[in-house]
């Protein structure tokens, strides 16, 4: 005899498991296999029937439905179909890119301490989950962009043929700043990592604490990791044998540094805003309209005195030195590696600029769209919605003024609910239109391809997130 188990469904997963077991028959309708109690072909059949008539009946009613409306719903992009269809083009997943070094025995010794940290509050362990699970960030996206940039542009007809990815339709150099890229934002990500230890008389933490000892330990792996990545991006770099590229990439990685010195900061060098500006209406008209601050020479450090306490043009100087600076120049190194014009590398440049701010207009707005803050959720004090507020409403400053020893010490529920009844979640939507926009306008200047079909396809999708 067989023995047999009993099994429960829930009612809607009912006909997928029957399906299964049909197709998992070997002699008849009756018999028990693996273990498993078959149902028969006949009851599977009857109620696929009834469920195949409920389907047409419901289709023709929504049929009916949609053309009684005076406007149809525009269809939604699913980000994961856009990125999936994206590293078909390109011929490989984003997560190969880093496979090469992400299976080198230092990263598995770091991968082996880094469980130590497991229940710990060192937030490390935030930046791998985020690293790891969360596939709605571009993260593991940046190699993706900047070969599909690539692809998109095309190269220069003097390349030789040894120098060429048939395969992919890029060049090895190309592919290979892709990874480099993607290693320099990671290492950027992890170092941000770091715990500020205070000295012991200033520490609200005993030393011999275990929260103590694992804020330690985090702090030297998350210093380690960080300089691996960042010392093999340099070595990879300087394998390109490029000056102008390397300079380019230097720039960036100096931009990182630079943001991490604007304005403000509590103990834990946790960014503040800049005390809004309410006398100088001319600099601020000039902010507001003027994007491309930085375009004429994009490796030129920017001038940031002039840009604190204007909501729009701070952040743009903000998150251009934290991120756009990255992508927007290496999908400009990437088209002088192509040996493509001066033109072409400027819209390259500018488009990885725009693709950044945008996203990252669209992640400031997230934590926005609820009527209520989730306990123990925070968001950035210089995000969008709240540079706006601030210009809207400045005695909320009086708030966030709470957070210079700590931003902990700040009421986020107050500022969230404040900000919820002004008008700054409004103008980070607009803010992120007009960057998406500015992006679209620049892939005009690239010639019809699958891979500008899929930038611009990755930008649609960013919308309706």
């Amino acid at each position: 005899m067989h023995s047999s188990k009993v099994f429960c469904f829930h009612i809607n997963k009912l006909p997928l498991v029957c399906y299964v077991w049909q197709r998992r028959i070997i002699s008849s309708p009756h018999s028990i296999c693996n273990d498993v109690i078959l149902v028969k072909s006949e009851s599977f059949n009857h109620y696929r029937q009834q469920r195949q008539q409920q389907r047409i009946a419901s289709s023709s009613a929504q049929h009916t439905s949609n053309n009684n409306n005076a406007k149809s719903t525009p269809p939604k992009h699913d980000w994961n179909r856009a990125v999936s269809e994206a590293e078909r083009i390109v011929g490989y997943p984003t997560s190969f890119l880093s496979l090469r070094w992400l299976l080198s025995d230092e990263i598995a010794n770091v991968a082996l301490h880094l469980r130590k940290l497991v229940g710990s509050t060192h937030p490390l362990l935030k930046t791998a989950k985020h690293l790891l699970y969360n596939g709605k960030n571009t993260m593991q996206a940046w190699g993706l962009i900047v070969l599909l940039v690539s692809k998109a542009a095309g190269h220069s007809p003097n390349i030789s043929d040894m120098e060429q990815d048939k395969s992919a339709g890029v060049l090895h150099t190309q592919r290979g700043l892709a990874e480099i890229t993607e290693m320099i934002r990671i290492s950027h990500l992890v170092h941000n990592s770091l715990v500020n230890l205070q000295k012991k008389k200033n520490s609200s933490i005993p030393e011999d604490s275990p929260t103590f000892e694992d804020m330690t330990f985090g702090n030297k792996i998350g210093l380690l990791t960080g300089d691996y990545l960042l010392g093999h991006a340099s070595y990879e770099l300087a394998n390109l044998r490029n000056q102008e590229v390397v300079e380019l990439i230097a720039s960036a990685i100096r931009d990182f540094s630079e943001s991490e010195f604007i304005g403000e900061r509590d103990q834990q060098n946790n960014p503040l805003p800049s005390k809004p500006e309410t006398n100088n209406i001319s600099a601020r008209n000039i902010g507001a309209n003027n994007i491309d601050f930085d375009e004429s020479d994009c490796a030129r450090p920017l001038n940031i005195s002039k840009v604190m306490g204007i909501p729009e043009k701070e952040w743009e100087c903000r998150n251009i030195l934290n991120a756009g600076s990255l992508l927007g120049k290496s999908c400009k190194a990437t088209l002088k590696l192509a040996g493509q014009s001066e033109e072409m590398q400027r819209q390259a440049y500018l488009f990885g600029k725009h693709l950044s701010l945008a996203w990252q207009a669209c992640l400031d707005a997230e934590p926005f769209q609820a009527t209520t803050l989730p306990m123990d959720c925070t968001f950035s004090l210089v995000s969008a919605p709240v540079l706006f507020h601030l210009e809207y409403d400045p005695s909320l400053y009086d708030e966030i003024e709470k957070g210079k020893i700590s931003i902990e010490n700040v009421d986020y529920i107050k500022i969230h609910k404040a900000i919820l009844q002004g008008p700054g979640l409004k103008k980070t939507k607009q803010l992120q239109r007009k960057h998406t926009t500015a992006a679209m306008r620049v892939l005009e200047n690239f010639p019809p391809t699958d891979a500008r079909t899929a930038l611009e396809n990755i930008i649609l999708a960013m919308q309706d997130l």
